[in-house]
């Protein structure tokens, strides 16, 4: 087999503190040498890479987001809106959503993200109407073709307006439907494929979109299948508010009384949690995803990472969905997250480095994945390579510190279990202006059908 050295990068980062200053070994998909400083690979190689123009990081890792949300960027009946109503006034249109449009969000979002440097993807689907019930299929389907790591988290609704919720009926489902087809969807896609590409999470959308049994029965089954659960909590006072008033609990009581208080489970947003709570989070190392851009578009809050790594739970980060961020390049959002912890945290007390982690080993460690997320021997070979000859970059003399302050947003060079996914910035698995107007005229359609415009 032949092993390709990574030679003679700008700058690495490991996620580690490991020595890679002068490249890696990869071999058969992984990573088999990291190269210090001024030294050669130890092991013969067969195939040279000159990364002498490149920053070099592992691949990054998104948490959370929502592929079908791309088809809603920018949508003016939503602007300028606090989370509730925002949902409530996009939920009726993405009601229409088909089975093309959601196959052409997926392919379009999981493009964008790796072409942003993201080899790991994790999408939270909870909306499956009539005709969509194959939701996760679609996916799957979508991410063996791109040959991307994903975790598709199976999503769900069964607290409908009718019920004191927030989603309309037509979008909700019962019970027995959304468990049998979680189980169903466990043993079908979770680890199953030779190259470690799709795992399967559960991932009940919110406190005030599904009943406390749908929340009891998840955290059961994935118990019993040793799969993870995720769902929204603590990202607006709102939330706070409709908890007490439904359930008579904060949000993490309520979450801890269904059994989800446990290493297994990650949260989005993780914004309005007071100190003791940030103390049990830590204690059951519950991880927590931030979202910047998507907390700032919706003037949510500000996620305390430092407290909530300091106690002991695993923090990443992930871009939301596309209808409140509203791009998916998560190499924007590491700078995102820099500059919106400085409001919180002293310069030096959340650094370009601690973004760049919260991407890398932090989104690994939340999804329980420590095959990735760092560069070290063994670790799987994905990797992203940025080159700093734009403008923007012009000056800079710390390579790494200027991927994030000067704001990188386009990989060069992808990589997944080694093999090249982007080559000179351009997508090498498709025609990606034919997938553009594909999603194009399938977003037109979803917004016409809803409003007649």
């Amino acid at each position: 087999m032949s092993a390709l050295w990574i030679r003679h990068p700008l700058a690495t980062f490991t996620a580690n503190d490991q020595d890679a200053g002068n490249g890696i070994v990869v071999e058969d998909g992984v990573i088999t040498e990291l190269v210090p400083a001024g030294q050669h690979p130890e092991q013969p190689v067969d195939l040279n890479f000159d990364a002498s123009e490149h920053v070099l990081l592992p691949g990054l890792v998104n948490t959370h987001h929502h592929f079908y949300q791309t088809l809603t960027r920018a949508c003016p009946p939503a602007l300028n809106k606090k989370l509730f109503p925002w949902l409530q006034t996009l939920y009726p249109i993405w009601a229409g959503l088909t089975p093309d449009a959601l196959e052409a969000a997926t392919e379009l979002a999981m493009v964008e993200l790796l072409l942003s440097g993201c080899t790991t993807v994790a999408d939270h689907h909870y909306l499956f109407p009539d005709g969509l019930e194959n939701a996760i299929d679609i996916q799957a389907d979508v991410a063996s073709r791109l040959g991307m790591r994903a975790t598709l988290t199976r999503g769900s609704m069964s607290l409908s307006t009718d019920d004191g919720g927030l989603p309309p009926p037509h979008v909700v489902q019962d019970e027995h439907s959304i468990l049998a087809d979680s189980e169903r969807l466990i043993r079908r896609y979770h680890r199953q494929d030779e190259r470690g590409l799709l795992e399967v999470a559960l991932a009940p959308c919110s406190p005030f979109s599904v009943t406390p049994d749908i929340m009891r029965a998840s955290a059961e089954l994935a118990s019993r299948y040793n799969v993870n659960l995720h769902t929204h909590l603590a990202e607006t006072e709102d939330e706070n508010a409709f908890c007490l008033k439904q359930f008579g609990q904060r949000p993490l009581d309520y979450l801890a009384s269904v059994g989800w208080l446990h290493d297994r489970t990650w949260l989005a947003h993780g914004i309005h949690f007071n100190d003791e709570e940030i103390a049990r989070l830590g204690q059951a190392q519950t991880g927590v995803c931030h979202c910047p851009s998507s907390n700032m578009v919706l003037a949510s809050g500000i996620c305390r990472i430092n407290e909530l790594k300091a106690a002991g739970a695993p923090v990443g980060l992930g871009v939301d969905g596309s209808a409140s961020n509203d791009h998916s390049n998560l190499m924007q959002e590491i700078r995102q997250a820099l500059l919106i912890q400085r409001l919180r945290y002293q310069a030096d007390e959340f650094t370009h480095e601690d973004a760049l982690t919260l991407a890398t080993r932090g989104s690994a460690d939340i999804l329980r994945r420590p095959d990735i997320g760092q560069i070290a021997v063994g670790k799987r070979a994905d990797l992203a390579l940025f080159k700093l000859d734009e403008p923007r970059f012009s000056g800079a003399h710390d390579p790494l510190a200027a991927l994030v302050l000067c704001g990188a947003s386009q990989a060069d060079a992808v990589m997944i279990g080694g093999e090249w996914k982007v080559r000179d910035r351009q997508w090498l698995g498709g025609d990606l202006a034919a997938l553009m107007a594909r999603h194009r005229e399938a977003a037109r359609h979803l917004y016409a059908k809803a409003t007649g415009h």
